[in-house]
């Protein structure tokens, strides 16, 4: 639906929903997402013209429906897919992006670093209908024939240009991470946990140059004006466990995170902040208040923020637990984390299990902040529960088929999808029901 839109705009000199929102313009992708969001198209527009709200959206990628980044806006998720060095498949990443969005991520971002990258972003992005979103940097690399010190900034600027062109909607580009700060790192108990950051560091040591993404910033934000690619302002200097959260090395990215979004702002590209991976749960609040004042309130996206260090296996729960009150606290999009994490390459099991946790915890987000209509479903499904209509239950959940799975496992005939009770409590116990015989009995309890 996009094709035509883009068609109508192809002679503007700048292609860019903040410059469209600045010029008082609505665009159709605004149009569309006002629509999906409940929200007046106005407020849309002057949310994205000051940099509250972004809506990622090539017009390379015309299959793509439009969606918005916000604190105005619910609570998104995003979801990570990828191949590495050991395994690669193109198939197996087109897997992942349809489970993806069957099970409501609003995001999926391409993070591969292994076999054919041009050609698995080209299926990914073909067999998408949500914005993807890339690390340049991985393919920089790839292409070198990962010899970091063979990277140039016109090696940087041909892999951004080409991978705008395919129709990438965002990028990841670790820009904020200052020579003058690597003897912070040597204080921590983890180092850089962001390979991005890493491998800028290791450029940064061999050359002892400033980091070439940070000195060839306005040139990136040519290419993002021009094909209206958002940036995700990556937290290199995210911390990797609880001792090093909230440290001066991540908060001093932080602070260069909100000059580099202003001069963003001044070419009307989109920008979003990455932020902190370890947190403890005490200190998440604090985080997401700095970056509103460090960024400019500029969108929030964040990764967990895991809250513990020793769930291995379970991560997805430690993390979801983080990111609920991220999102409390103004987190604008959440990125998941799967219970793969630290651990191994996530298959398309581990994704489905990382979306529908997030899913909890953005919901759970929006309901807190007191969005309108959030808990709606909510109330939908006490009313499914308490009615013992089981398949409207199914239907309400997150993930429907599990559910079902999961009582039918003990009651699998057709008959007890009629039954005024589950396998939990029987026949006899179910609370609900004695609930119900209670206020049969007693009509005066209405009155």
């Amino acid at each position: 639906m996009r094709k035509k839109w883009i068609e109508k705009r192809k002679n503007d000199k700048v292609k860019t929903q903040m410059y469209y929102a600045r010029q008082g313009k609505v665009t159709q992708e605004m149009k569309y997402v006002a629509k999906v969001e409940n929200l007046p198209q106005e407020l849309i527009r002057k949310e994205i013209a000051r940099g509250r709200m972004i809506i990622p959206a090539n017009i390379m990628h015309t299959s793509l429906k439009p969606m918005a980044i916000g604190i105005a806006t619910t609570c998104k998720v995003n979801s990570n897919i990828g191949s590495s060095s050991l395994t690669s498949n193109p198939s197996l990443e087109v897997e992942k992006v349809k489970i993806s969005e069957k099970y409501g991520a609003d995001t999926v971002m391409d993070l591969s670093t292994g076999g054919d990258l041009d050609e698995i972003r080209k299926e990914v992005i073909a067999n998408s209908n949500i914005p993807v979103g890339t690390v340049p940097m991985y393919q920089i690399l790839h292409d070198i024939n990962n010899k970091i010190e063979d990277l140039t900034i016109e090696k940087m600027l041909e892999v951004i240009e080409r991978q705008a062109k395919q129709g990438v909607s965002y990028f990841t580009i670790h820009a904020g991470f200052l020579l003058s700060t690597m003897p912070l790192i040597a204080k921590r108990k983890m180092g850089i946990v962001s390979r991005g950051g890493s491998l800028m560091a290791a450029w940064m040591m061999h050359y002892h140059k400033e980091n070439p993404f940070y000195t060839a910033f306005d040139d990136i934000l040519n290419i993002c004006r021009k094909y209206d690619v958002a940036l995700s302002l990556g937290d290199s200097l995210r911390p990797g466990c609880l001792y090093d959260a909230s440290d001066k090395a991540q908060l001093g990215e932080l602070k260069v995170l909100g000059e580099l979004t202003l001069k963003a702002w001044e070419k009307d590209v989109q920008i979003m902040i990455e932020g902190p991976g370890h947190i403890p749960l005490n200190q998440i609040e604090r985080n997401m208040k700095l970056e509103r004042e460090y960024c400019h309130e500029a969108p929030f996206y964040i990764l967990g923020p895991l809250v513990t260090d020793v769930a291995a296996g379970y991560d997805h729960i430690s993390s979801a637990i983080g990111a609920a009150v991220g999102g409390w606290h103004g987190a604008s999009m959440l990125c998941y984390v799967t219970k793969k994490e630290h651990l191994g390459l996530p298959n398309a099991q581990d994704v489905r299990e990382g979306i529908i946790a997030y899913k909890i915890a953005a919901h759970a987000a929006d309901i807190a902040r007191g969005r309108k209509d959030a808990m709606n479903i909510d109330n939908e499904m006490s009313d499914a529960r308490y009615s013992f209509n089981w398949n409207k239950q199914f239907e309400l959940c997150f993930d429907p088929e599990r559910a079902k799975e999961y009582h039918d496992e003990t009651l699998p005939q057709t008959i007890f999808k009629e039954a005024e009770f589950c396998s939990m409590c029987g026949p006899k116990f179910c609370s609900y029901k004695i609930s119900q015989e209670i206020v049969k009995n007693n009509p005066q309890l209405t009155e």
